[in-house]
């Protein structure tokens, strides 16, 4: 074959292509909204009639026979519907596979739940994956919105019976002085002063618990020695201890430092103190160990144990939660204090734990131990 013969097969070819490229590229435009069955059918269609056109379009040039022109015809119309039957076949399977992840979509906005689709290409099957794992995070994200709006409920409840009980008293304290019938005034001023300390704590929480949910926490990071941190805390915890006949212990590492805020760090420890020793019975002992984590130096592992008798699964789930104050099962009747006040909290202690240590970038979770003898909550922070 000669040069010239070749640039002009090629040009022919290339003529015939380009009238059938365009043609196809109007009707896509023009089809553009409908089925993906129908642009893939087209798709083939124009691939096909392409080879077709500029077949036809050589053979005529080169004056075959008309044996030859009608055997290069009837093969490449074969050819031809070959090709639009399977685009279309094709499209009608992504059609379906498609359909199947728009049910899938459908059926996760009313709130149902469809596993992710199996079948069709890579991407469609991808997609229904993303799908079902995003369902699974709005649900997860469902239910931690109920449990908070639970738990706002019934911090409102407790808030109001832990404020309404000292208002009561201090009113009633502030009419017998006010009539003169008070037997022991001198009394009766220390009891209102007790009363009026534990409004301030029960308002200092709230402050700091308003902080750590605004984010508005401010924290200054600086070396802290875990030994005398734990021993302050425990100091601070004894006289209450001493007054429940709890016995205090702790164990630290020599010479573990970690970098924290020693205020937020310190009533991390004597939070988590108080309420292992309200739920600790009497001759029951809570123990503070600190060392650094097993498996991981760069992190410090502090724990605290107390004799509760354990946590259900339902209440170890909610045990940080705002407001919570655990079942009547695990919490001891709250005895009255040498002051008069109950020893029993508003349930913001733990709340308060998980808000310091989320913002020091740790983590925090109670486990059972053996035998259900009581719980072990465990502070993860970065050394």
């Amino acid at each position: 074959m000669k040069f010239a013969d070749a640039v002009l097969i090629s040009l022919v070819a290339a003529g015939a292509g380009l009238a059938v490229g365009l043609l196809g590229l109007l009707v896509a435009w023009l089809t553009r909204r409908w089925s993906i069955r129908w642009q893939l059918t087209l798709a083939a269609t124009v691939a096909v009639l392409t080879v077709f056109g500029g077949v036809l379009a050589v053979a005529w040039l080169m004056f075959l026979s008309g044996h030859d022109l009608l055997v290069i015809t009837v093969v490449t119309s074969i050819a031809v519907v070959v090709a639009i039957l399977v685009g279309f076949v094709i499209g009608s399977a992504m059609v379906r596979w498609s359909g199947a992840v728009q049910l899938q979509a459908r059926q996760m906005a009313l709130g149902g739940h469809q596993q992710p689709s199996e079948r069709g290409p890579r991407e469609l099957r991808s997609l229904s994956a993303e799908l079902a794992e995003t369902q699974r995070r709005l649900e997860e994200a469902s239910a931690r919105e109920a449990r908070l709006e639970e738990s706002r409920r019934e911090l409102i409840s407790w808030v109001a019976h832990d404020l309404r009980t000292p208002l009561a008293g201090l009113r009633a304290m502030a009419e017998a002085l006010e009539d003169g019938i008070a037997a022991d005034p001198h009394r009766y001023h220390q009891r209102i002063r007790v009363e009026v300390e534990r409004l301030a704590r029960l308002v200092d929480d709230l402050f700091e618990l308003s902080r750590i949910q605004a984010g508005a926490l401010t924290l200054t990071p600086e070396p802290v020695l875990l030994g005398d941190l734990v021993s302050e805390a425990l100091a601070g915890a004894d006289p209450v201890a001493r007054e429940r006949r709890v016995r205090l212990g702790g164990q630290v590492e020599d010479g573990l430092e970690i970098t924290a805020d020693p205020a937020s760090l310190s009533r991390v420890v004597s939070n988590l103190l108080m309420n292992a020793i309200r739920h600790t019975p009497a001759d029951g002992t809570v123990e503070v160990r600190c060392q650094l984590a097993p498996g991981d130096v760069r992190s410090i592992d502090l724990s605290v144990s107390d004799g509760c008798g354990g946590l259900d699964p339902g209440d170890m789930e909610r045990v940080f939660d705002l407001g919570w104050q655990g079942s009547s099962a695990r919490t001891p009747a709250a005895p009255e204090g040498a002051d008069g006040t109950s020893a029993q909290g508003a349930g913001f202690g733990l709340a308060i734990v998980k808000g310091l240590v989320d913002a020091h970038r740790g983590r925090v979770w109670v486990e059972n131990l053996p035998a259900a003898t009581g719980c072990r909550f465990h502070v993860r922070l970065p050394a």
